[in-house]
């Protein structure tokens, strides 16, 4: 028995959907449709590509490194029959696109709004989670970075840096006293975040005392903020979380004085070769998007 494109296309669908039903309702098909072609896809390799039970599916290795092999290879394909149609083309087929939570609601989605307006056949699966997310693993073609990036086998490309600015509420200062010299920073607490540690994301150096850690910690930068807000406690956020609530004044930035090394925000995705076209003019969108100083960021930096 032999196997066609579709049914490698049918089988990543699978993997990064986590589910029949969930590649079947992408592709506008049956889940029986999409189940016979695994199922004959998997007959014609000899080798099971998924486990079942209970109704659910989970990869196999030998899927996930199946899977690494076939990556490159069909965009390869598609990146041939792209030179010979031409870049006049239409772009067609599907763009996955991982990114943080609160970057990605409150500045991504309307540069991702104008590349799918310019794009109508293109198939966008935007997904938003703070987590670090295996792009080349969880089928994703591009992603997000907020901070300095660890080494990685991804490709990079920087589109803009964001400051961090260290945060009170008026009435928490009301009741702590101000904060003006970085040596009182040790008599107040602070918000933590459950994804670091704060001597992990102190930007300020070593020379600069950390606050205490608070009772309160969290997950997510704008739930943070509005804990802060709340009077419980300094945070320390991205300027893209909190310069709107700088601008109404329900937070104040502490010692903004104090030199630091900002974040970088960067787009990156896996080293396929040829890059996708799809890929590679998303990338250019996003960074024509942020080639000028973020809006967020104008009156407010220090």
């Amino acid at each position: 028995m032999g196997w066609s494109i579709i049914d490698i296309e049918t089988f990543l669908a699978v993997l990064d959907a986590g589910s029949i039903s969930g590649a079947a309702a992408r592709a506008d098909l049956s889940k029986s449709v999409v189940s016979k072609r695994i199922s004959d896809f998997e007959a014609s390799l000899g080798v099971p590509l998924f486990t079942r039970h209970a109704g659910r599916i989970t990869p196999t290795d030998s899927a996930f490194a199946l899977a690494e092999r076939l990556r490159p290879a069909l965009a390869e394909l598609i990146a041939a029959t792209e030179s010979v149609a031409g870049p006049e083309v239409e772009l067609r087929g599907r763009l996955a696109i991982a990114a943080p939570m609160s970057f990605g609601i409150r500045h991504l989605g309307p540069v991702i709004a104008g590349f799918a307006r310019a794009h109508p056949g293109l198939e966008i699966v935007l997904e938003y989670d703070d987590q670090l997310t295996d792009l080349g693993r969880s089928g994703f073609d591009a992603g997000l970075r907020i901070g300095h990036l660890k080494d990685s086998t991804l490709m990079a490309r920087r589109l803009c840096e964001d400051p961090r600015a260290l945060v009170a509420s008026p009435d928490y200062l009301a009741m702590h006293g101000p904060l003006n010299d970085p040596a009182d920073l040790p008599r107040h607490e602070v918000i933590g975040y459950l994804n670091a540690r704060l001597g992990e994301i102190w930007p300020f150096g070593s020379g600069v005392p950390l606050p205490r850690s608070g009772r309160i910690a969290a997950n997510n930068g704008e739930a943070m903020r509005d804990l802060a807000i709340g009077g419980l406690g300094l945070a320390l956020l991205p300027l893209f979380i909190v310069h709107d609530a700088l601008r109404e004044g329900r937070l104040i930035r502490v010692l903004p004085e104090l030199p630091q090394e900002p974040l970088p925000v960067s787009v990156v995705w896996p080293p396929v070769r040829p890059m996708p076209r799809k890929v590679r003019l998303f990338i250019d969108h996003l960074a024509n998007a942020f080639a000028e100083t973020p809006p967020w960021q104008e009156g407010l930096q220090s």
